[in-house]
């Protein structure tokens, strides 16, 4: 099983960045892919950004395209989400997930969830 471990949450002012990593216990095989998803209060978890670890194929929601950028370092089993131009509508518990999904901007397949970490942004 493995397990996954976030940092790099925190309260910031729009306009500001964050950078949120997400390290797996164990090496993951070639078709793995990890992602970001959020849930803010009262709303449905939702997909953010995704990489699949072989290739480095990204995929974002539409949202966060040209301010968020997912990054992997394979020999550290970790994952990145650079987070520029934060907006107030970006607070939210962001969850790491990993797994074997057919569709990476999906939450069907990842079956690895990591605890999640806080972000605010004020305006």
């Amino acid at each position: 099983q493995v397990q996954l471990v976030e940092s790099g949450g925190g309260l910031v002012q729009a306009g500001d960045s964050l950078r949120l990593s997400c390290t797996a216990s164990v090496r993951t095989g070639s078709a793995y892919a990890m992602g970001w998803f959020r849930q803010a209060p009262g709303k449905e978890r939702e997909f953010v950004a995704a990489i699949r670890l072989s290739g480095g194929s990204t995929y974002y929601t539409d949202s966060v395209k040209g301010r968020f950028t997912i990054s992997r370092d394979n020999a550290k089993n970790t994952v990145y989400l650079q987070m520029n131009s934060l907006k107030p509508e970006d607070t939210a518990v962001y969850y790491c997930a990993a797994g074997y999904p057919r569709n990476a901007a999906t939450i069907r397949g990842y079956d690895a969830w990591g605890q999640g970490t806080q972000v605010t942004v004020s305006s």
